[in-house]
């Protein structure tokens, strides 16, 4: 582990929450020191003091942690703000005595102020305005290392030689251990010339002192507003090889968007994505890297992700969404009979970067990736370009995700679909496309030949002709966002057939499982299941348990996509139900029946509300395709979810469970 290396948080004050995650982070990362921003401004609220001493207490445990003192009180400002110098630069001093005399148990070394960014409150202008700083922060210094501790000068961004030249000929740098460089490159470090670059003018002030301080970067970062989370982690990766004694990365997670920027106002959307997790906790490429390689492991990851080239020397399948659970089985099927693939990915679910990885290690040359995302509209066209074929699987998977962002569900869903539809137009050829819908295109299944009935574990429809399934001729009844993003995508994807002459074909998905899922609560629940069970932890329902889903096996779902493209010419303009059908059906209760049987061990379940969109009961029928492309499915329910099993025990390091008396499966 790389002990040079933090996080940088900012926290609002009282915010408890916020610490607890930024703990997790913290110990989730391996990340041990932590440059944490104490408000001198807060501080003086009834409370304040004592709060952040708890939080210093309960972050000390985790982290070797860097106080960063900024925010004057309005009352002792220059003018009513927090930014705003004091007007007497003692007092910066004497709060800091207080607050090291109470606290400074917790902590080696003091970061004095931030940076002079309000440089009119200053009036840098004046000789009095930089006496006024020099003396507030020297002043502050000059007492700090009188109590033991050791300073850092905050940083200016960009680096600032001349300020450092004033401090130096005033004597303030004399009394700093340490001096901070702040940059963002790619988001706010427009011209950026590099670290080396960056951190040399600041070095040659430096080295006029008796004794030169050292260099820290106490604010480096890279906002994902683009949605270009490689680009995040390329340049951690790039500040990690910087020419500093320690890096500070910000932050822990996104800005929390209903709260306002540092400027008051949410006005620059770069400010709202410099986290390395999602302001929903959900960890970013670079967390996750961190978590599974650690620090070193960053860059050697990096380069095996990054391809050589940005797409194949020639034809070429594209797949979006390539590294997730069917676009790698599918990429692998397709690489494996010789063909070259394009495995388009934003990398944003967690768990792809090693199917991506995966798939490298197995085929070399003929895996080329494009680490991008779909609502990339330029990145898609390059894609695009020199492709003979392509499976549209990159999507926002989850209803529940969909109603907590409605917004990024369409954008991605929707929108990246269209983008994507625009760039297969726009080419001379336009390549066939097989687009993943999804049977929540259909909604609740209402009407009155679609009533329920409970018979024993599971629901099913009291019309025994309905039990065979869904066939397409199933009105649309979109229900919840993510019903919606791909409702519209479906339809734009067929229109596109009838109306600009595309060859394409919808595929309504119900469940799929099988090897290289790595189901969540929210989407893969067969593989959900079994993970939860092989680590010994609870599983949640919500609902009663009983709802009834059909499910294929991924190497039937492959067998279906390219015998769909294989057959492009006559299947254009159509859309097929694809899942397991009648044969292959079972409830949440049955799951736990079949898990217990795979794991030998009891599965323990606890029960939620019911969500918004769940369908009671939902089995593909899949006949339709099937007359048209002579496709059935091979794979049984018990055997693929033994062939799952076996897979999720080796990837977790599991033993084999006694034989269990199999059970049936239910028809």
């Amino acid at each position: 582990m790389d002990h040079r290396v933090g996080l940088v948080a900012w926290p609002h004050f009282g915010d408890d929450a916020f610490v607890e995650r930024l703990v997790r982070q913290l110990k989730e990362t391996g990340l041990h020191r932590l440059r944490f921003g104490i408000s001198w401004a807060d501080c003086e609220r009834p409370g304040g003091r004592a709060w952040y001493g708890g939080v210093l207490e309960r972050l000390a445990g985790v982290a070797e942690i860097l106080p960063c003192f900024h925010y004057t009180p309005p009352s002792l400002g220059i003018e009513p703000t927090t930014a705003s110098p004091p007007r007497d630069p003692k007092a910066y001093a004497d709060f800091l005595d207080a607050f090291v005399g109470e606290h400074g148990g917790r902590f080696e070394w003091v970061e004095l102020w931030n940076e002079p960014n309000n440089r009119n409150d200053w009036d840098f202008r004046l000789d009095q305005g930089w006496g006024r700083l020099c003396a507030m922060i020297g002043g502050a210094a000059h007492w700090m290392r009188r109590l033991g501790k050791k300073t850092v000068l905050g940083g200016c961004c960009p680096t600032d030689p001349a300020l450092l030249r004033l401090f130096h000929g005033r004597g303030v740098l004399d009394l700093f251990d340490a001096v901070g460089v702040h940059a963002f490159p790619g988001t706010w470090s427009h011209h950026w010339r590099g670290w080396e670059a960056e951190i040399a003018p600041v070095r040659e002030v430096l080295d006029l002192c008796a004794t030169p301080p050292e260099v820290w970067i106490t604010e480096a970062g890279y906002s994902t507003w683009r949605h270009d989370g490689l680009r995040q982690a390329e340049a951690f990766a790039e500040a990690l090889g910087a020419p500093a004694s320690r890096l500070y990365w910000y932050a822990g997670e996104d800005l929390d968007p209903a709260r306002p920027s540092q400027e008051g106002l949410h006005v620059d959307e770069r400010h709202y994505h410099c986290g390395i997790h999602k302001s929903d906790g959900t960890p970013k490429l670079l967390a996750r890297l961190l978590r599974s390689e650690g620090v070193e492991g960053v860059g050697p990851a990096l380069r095996r992700l990054k391809p050589k080239a940005s797409r194949p020397p020639g034809p070429h399948v594209l797949i979006t969404g390539g590294a997730g659970f069917l676009g790698c089985n599918l990429a692998d099927r397709l690489a494996g009979e010789g063909r070259r693939v394009l495995v388009y990915d934003a990398l944003e679910r967690p768990g792809v970067e090693t199917n991506l990885g995966w798939l490298q290690e197995r085929h070399g040359e003929r895996i080329v990736p494009a680490v991008a995302d779909i609502r990339d509209a330029y990145a898609l066209r390059d894609a695009v370009r020199g492709a003979d074929a392509v499976f549209h699987l990159a999507a926002q998977v989850a209803v529940t995700t969909s109603l907590d962002d409605p917004v990024g569900d369409f954008e991605v869903n929707a929108r990246g679909t269209l983008n994507l539809l625009e760039a297969l137009r726009a080419q001379p050829a336009p390549p066939p496309l097989l687009f993943a819908s999804t049977n929540k295109v259909y909604g609740k299944l209402g009407g009155e030949d679609s009533r329920l009935e409970i018979a024993g574990r599971r629901w099913q429809p009291g019309d025994p002709a309905r039990r065979r399934g869904v066939d397409e001729a199933q009105p649309l009844d979109l229900y919840s966002p993510y019903g919606c993003s791909k409702g519209v995508a479906d339809q734009y994807v067929l229109d596109y057939a009838r109306v600009f002459g595309l060859r394409t074909a919808v595929f309504r998905m119900s469940c799929l499982y099988g090897p290289r899922q790595f189901g969540t609560e929210d989407q893969g629940w067969v593989a959900h299941f079994l993970i939860k069970a092989l680590r010994g932890e609870p599983v949640t329902i919500y609902g009663d348990g009983r709802q009834v889903r059909d499910a294929l096996y991924v190497d039937d779902a492959v067998d279906a996509w390219l015998a769909a493209l294989a057959g492009i010419d006559g299947l254009s303009g159509r859309a097929f139900n694809l899942g397991g059908g009648p044969n292959n059906t079972l409830s949440l209760l049955e799951m736990l029946d079949h898990v217990e049987r795979l794991t030998g061990g009891r599965m323990r379940a606890a029960f939620g509300d019911w969500r918004p969109g769940d369908q009671l009961w939902y089995v593909s029928d899949t006949s339709a395709f099937a007359e048209a492309a002579g496709w059935r499915p091979k794979v049984g329910l018990g055997d693929g979810l033994a062939r799952l099993c076996s897979w999720l025990r080796a990837r977790e390091g599991k033993a084999e469970a006694p034989a269990s008396p199999a059970l049936g499966v239910p028809a």
